[in-house]
């Protein structure tokens, strides 16, 4: 069985990845337009600004936008089909991929714009962030 892929952090990844060695869901904010952003880059993707770029906590509240219930499963995931992933859109505006878990990966059971809450698993050294329902995903 082949093993998950680990991502590997980069120069304009790193403070999310640490984040999340910390259980900390990071992005990034732009104080010119004032919007969050999601996937890390040095400039704003709404008005282009390298100035003003800058890390924060989000709170880690989502609802879900989309899903896709796999049941083939990619290299590491054999044993864990069927298994959802989603677009969930975070409190603060941005949207991100990951796997949904704490949830039965049934469409009846995943509603779009339901609650979720940020979780976060090992994976080899690194954590990676995942969302559940917010009454049982909340982590201190």
């Amino acid at each position: 069985m082949t093993g998950k892929v680990i991502p590997v952090p980069t120069p304009e990844t790193q403070r999310f990845w640490d984040g999340c060695a910390d259980n900390e869901l990071w992005i990034q904010h732009c104080d010119r337009c004032a919007r969050h952003f999601f996937y890390p880059r040095p400039a704003c993707p709404t008005c282009g600004s390298d100035v003003g770029v800058r890390w924060v906590c989000a709170s880690g509240q989502a609802t879900l936008y989309s899903y896709v219930i796999s049941h083939r499963p990619a290299p590491g995931f054999e044993e864990e089909t069927p298994y959802v992933i989603a677009v969930v859109e975070l409190k603060e505006g941005p949207r991100m991929t990951t796997n949904l878990v704490g949830i039965d990966p049934e469409p009846s059971s995943l509603v779009l714009d339901m609650p979720l809450q940020v979780a976060f698993q090992p994976r080899g050294d690194m954590v990676l962030p995942v969302f559940g329902p917010s009454a049982t995903a909340c982590k201190a």
